[in-house]
C-alpha cells in the first residue's frame, strides 16, 4: 500500500491514537457531473460507471439513489467482493459466483483485481484509503468523486435533462425540506451513521461508552420524530414523499439488527424491540420500494462485516441470526406481540 504512513488498510483506528476513537477519513476525489456549458464530466447516456460494494452503506447510497432517478442506462455499476483484506476490496472473480446484480470482475479494467488500481490508475502517488463508491468517467478515464454525499446529489438533478418524466420528476432534495435535510444530515452522520463505527472500532471502554451513548440518543430522537409523522400518516422523514433524509438514514438502519448490533456492540436494544416507528419505517422501504430492497444484500453486508474486521472478530465467525434479517411488515417479534 502506497501510503506516508505505517498504518495498515486495516488498521481502522490508529495504533498510536489513545483517544481509542475511530476517525473517518475525508473524502479526496471530489468532482461533479454537472449539466452546465463547458462542464469537465457532462452527463451524458452510458459515460459513467460506479463501483460499489453491496456490504458498505455509503456505496449502498449511490445504488438506492441510481435505482430511484431510474439512471441504469446512464451509470453502469459493479460491485467488489465482499471480503476486505490487507490489499482493501478486491473485485470478484467468475468463480466467486457471489448473489446481486454485477457482482463481478472489473468490467473496464479486466487486469485489475483491486479498487486500489482504479486509485492508483488516476494517482500513483495516492496514499489514502481505497473506498467505495468510485464514479468513473469512462470517456477520461478518469475518477469523478469518492464521496457518497455528493454523488447521491449529482445524481438528483444533473441527468434531469435527459430522463424521462416520470424520473425527471423524482425529487429527493425538495425546496421545502432543505433546510431541514441539512440538519438532519449533520446529527444522523455524526451520531447514527458514523456513530456505529465509534462504537464498533473504539479501542477504550471510553471512547466505546460515548459513542454508544450518543448513538442511542439520538436513536430516540429519530424514533420520536418518525413516531410524530406516522401518527400524522405521513410513511417517510420528511412526509409524503422519499428524500434524501430516508435514503441516508436507511442505509444504517437495514444493517443495524444483522450486523451492528452484536459486531459493533451496539446492543442496548435492537430496532425489531426497541424502536417500533424506526422498524415500522424501514420495513415500508424494504418491502415496498425495489429500489431498497433490490440494492439490500444480506449476505454481503453480514460477510463483510465479520470476516473483514479480524481486530473485532478473530476468528471470522458469522452469528447466525438474526432470522429472519429483515421482518415482513405484518409480523412483529414475540416480546413485542406480549
Amino acid at each position: 500500500m502506497a501510503t506516508g504512513n505505517s498504518a495498515k488498510i486495516t488498521d481502522w483506528v490508529n495504533p498510536a491514537d489513545k483517544s481509542g476513537e475511530f476517525k473517518r477519513q475525508q473524502s479526496v476525489f471530489r468532482n461533479f457531473i454537472s449539466k452546465e456549458a463547458g462542464a469537465q464530466f457532462p452527463p451524458e447516456k452510458g459515460r459513467y460507471h460506479l463501483y460499489v460494494s453491496y456490504a458498505c452503506p455509503w456505496a449502498h447510497r449511490t445504488l438506492i439513489t441510481r435505482k430511484l432517478k431510474g439512471l441504469e442506462d446512464f451509470v453502469s455499476f459493479s460491485s467488489v467482493h465482499w471480503h476486505m483484506g490487507e490489499k482493501g476490496w478486491r473485485f470478484p472473480t467468475v468463480e466467486d459466483n457471489l448473489p446481486g446484480e454485477n457482482a463481478i470482475p472489473d468490467p473496464l479494467h479486466p487486469e485489475f483485481t483491486h479498487i486500489r488500481q482504479v486509485y492508483f490508475s488516476n494517482d500513483p502517488d495516492y496514499t489514502g484509503r481505497f473506498t467505495v463508491p468510485v464514479l468513473f468517467d469512462k470517456k477520461t478515464k478518469l475518477i469523478v468523486s469518492n464521496e457518497s454525499a455528493e454523488i447521491i446529489r449529482m445524481f438528483y438533478t444533473e441527468f434531469d435533462d435527459l430522463l424521462p418524466e416520470q424520473y425527471k420528476k423524482v425529487d429527493l432534495f425538495p425546496k421545502a425540506f432543505q433546510s431541514d435535510i441539512d440538519s438532519s444530515n449533520e446529527w444522523i452522520y455524526n451520531d447514527i451513521n458514523n456513530g456505529v463505527y465509534k462504537s464498533g472500532f473504539a479501542t477504550t471502554q471510553e471512547a466505546y461508552e460515548k459513542a454508544v451513548t450518543t448513538l442511542f440518543s439520538s436513536l430516540e430522537k429519530v424514533e420520536a420524530h418518525l413516531a410524530k409523522q406516522q401518527a400524522a400518516s405521513k410513511p417517510y422523514f420528511f412526509g409524503d414523499e422519499i428524500t434524501e433524509a430516508d435514503i441516508r438514514l436507511y442505509t444504517t438502519i437495514i444493517r443495524f439488527d444483522p450486523v451492528y448490533v452484536q459486531h459493533f456492540k451496539c446492543n442496548i436494544c435492537d430496532i425489531r424491540s426497541g424502536f417500533p416507528a424506526i422498524h415500522a419505517w424501514v420495513r415500508r422501504l424494504y418491502w415496498d420500494v425495489p429500489a431498497f430492497k433490490d440494492t439490500t444484500e444480506f449476505e454481503h453486508i453480514k460477510f463483510h462485516y465479520t470476516k473483514s474486521h479480524k481486530q473485532i472478530n478473530q476468528f471470522a465467525i458469522t452469528p447466525l441470526g438474526p432470522v429472519p434479517d429483515i421482518l415482513p411488515k405484518d409480523e412483529e417479534v414475540r416480546a413485542v406481540k406480549a
